[in-house]
């Protein structure tokens, strides 16, 4: 049935562990009801909360470090334990809301959110910022997980693209304005108001989501629904992703790429991640990753997609910044500023892609142009040097943020149309899965990248090996140790070294946008069912 409309939720149809659903079952007209739309406000509540959070914390970083008189390695672990973390645990959460129902694992996750920041903005040292930052990441990576399954609850698949745009549009109004609020509070007032300014929205969200997101209550009792999650798994799940993601975060930062400290953990997590998958092949009766799902060439295609997306959304918001306070001599609140070029077209490029695709029922088209604008773009964003203009870089950082606003909410597309309903929560997992993913490993590579082409560029000029290799170590060190020089020839080669190893970063990310292009024009025409099976909509419509 529909979710949205008079009727109550009725049971959803036989799992298809990954077969494409392919013909169109009889379907009621979606008439959203007064309690959809206050179901779809706290939904953009928690958006709004979580998005704001996730890019405003990093503007600040420099001052929160030197308060809490924080190592090199410590900022770092505060930046990264939150992403971390929501990797980590996703999987495992998306088996919970589909064992337990998605208001109650919603509400633990505000609740987890909540005290992650109280418990940074109180935080008197390190280790307390660092805790506060890992329970965030659980809490937010769960509440930005779920906010995308319960869409897929509440609205049929045709239907769902007006509502994703909004959603999108709203995340994107938090990470533009996040920096700039960011860097306001930290240099105007406290950095602590960074973490105190989402309190009355984690508070406003604990008391909206038992009140208005009235969903259907899963079936069985509290003992037979503890029985049905898989407690293995999810064990192998998070041990072993977490095992693979924190060296590839710390290699070359704080141990070598070809250190035992880099290696062992990512061996023995990749060698996890084998028997976990095997786990859930033959051993798991409810299994939390349905690998049939990736025999579909549209499923394996978004979450590649997605990942890609997300590695150049996450690298491109680091490094941009890094350009504009290094080379153009921008303060920290500035090189925010300069970020909207670059963002400001999401929101609104995201509301049209979800209205053009309920419209047209067409994903295809919109992911190939969103991935050659992208591409396009940048391939553009290379041009960026010491000598480029105000005018000159407004314009090369517009195009890619066109692009990436388009992906946004077609890739949304490509994943569950590639699905059941019946899946979809496992499909939606998947996806949000991948995408933190990218997010993760997006610093790191672009990181790599950019450590290898400083050294080799500082190598050449008049610094030592030993010296390049200290200066391309952190390119965020190297910012404020560039800002500290005066003008003469040491800042010349160093801001020169920085720009070069820069281009290089972007094109590898230019080169990975091409690889997803050049893949989006395999997609099959899978179409966007009206029909709607769901076993937690809204239990009753107003």
């Amino acid at each position: 049935m529909v979710a949205g409309t008079q009727d109550c939720a009725e049971s959803p149809q036989v799992n298809t562990q990954g077969h494409v659903h392919t013909h169109e079952e009889p379907s009621t007209p979606f008439n959203p009801s007064k309690g959809f739309y206050l179901a779809f406000l706290v939904l953009t509540v928690l958006a709004m909360m979580v998005s704001l959070d996730g890019t405003s914390v990093s503007v600040a970083l420099p001052i929160i470090a030197n308060t809490l008189d924080c190592s090199t390695m410590e900022t770092f672990w505060i930046c990264t334990g939150f992403l971390l973390s929501s990797a980590t645990i996703l999987l495992p959460l998306g088996a919970l809301s589909i064992a337990f129902g998605r208001v109650p694992i919603l509400v633990i996750c505000a609740c987890c959110f909540l005290v992650g920041i109280i418990v940074s903005g109180f935080a008197q040292g390190a280790s307390a910022m660092l805790t506060g930052r890992i329970v965030q990441g659980v809490g937010g990576g769960g509440l930005i997980l779920l906010n995308d399954i319960v869409i897929t609850d509440l609205v049929p698949l045709s239907q769902r693209g007006n509502y994703f745009g909004i959603i999108g549009s709203v995340w994107a109004l938090g990470s533009v304005s996040g920096p700039v609020i960011g860097g306001a509070l930290a240099y105007k007032a406290s950095w602590r108001w960074i973490f105190w300014i989402n309190i009355p929205f984690a508070v406003t969200a604990l008391v909206m989501l038992p009140l208005l997101l009235k969903l259907t209550a899963t079936p069985g009792t509290f003992r037979e629904q503890l029985k049905r999650f898989d407690y293995v798994g999810s064990f192998l799940c998070v041990s072993c992703v977490a095992a693979v993601l924190i060296p590839i975060t710390w290699g070359g930062i704080e141990f070598s790429w070809s250190s035992w400290q880099t290696l062992l953990p990512l061996v023995l997590g990749l060698a996890g991640l084998a028997g976990f998958c095997s786990w859930q092949i033959g051993h798991a009766k409810e299994p939390i990753l349905h690998l049939g799902l990736l025999r579909s060439y549209n499923m394996g295609y978004s979450l590649f997609a997605t990942m890609i997306n997300a590695l150049i959304v996450y690298g491109a918001l680091y490094f941009l910044p890094l350009y504009y306070e290094a080379v153009k001599e921008y303060t920290p609140v500035l090189a925010g500023v300069s970020l909207f070029p670059a963002t400001f077209t999401v929101a609104p490029l995201s509301i049209i892609t979800g209205c053009i695709v309920t419209k047209t029922q067409d994903y295809r088209v919109l992911t190939f142009i969103g991935w050659f604008t992208t591409t396009l773009g940048l391939g553009l964003v290379c041009l960026l040097d010491v000598d480029t203009s105000v005018v000159q870089w407004v314009f090369l950082s517009l195009v890619p943020g066109i692009g990436l606003g388009i992906l946004y909410t077609s890739l949304s597309f490509v994943n569950q149309a590639a699905s059941t309903d019946t899946d979809m929560a496992y499909t939606v997992t998947l996806f949000v899965f991948f995408r933190t993913l990218g997010q993760c490993v997006g610093v790191a590579i672009g990181s790599a990248i950019f450590q290898n082409c400083m050294f080799e560029n500082l190598r050449g000029s008049s610094f030592t090996s030993s010296e390049a290799s200290n200066l391309a170590r952190d390119a965020v060190r190297l910012v404020e140790h560039i800002k500290t020089l005066a003008k003469g020839d040491e800042k010349a080669v160093l801001v020169e070294a920085f720009v070069r190893s820069l281009q290089v970063v972007w094109a590898a990310m230019c080169g990975m946008a091409g690889l997803a292009l050049i893949g989006s024009a395999f997609l099959k025409n899978i179409p966007l069912r009206a029909s709607h099976h769901t076993d937690q909509a809204l239990a009753c419509a107003d």
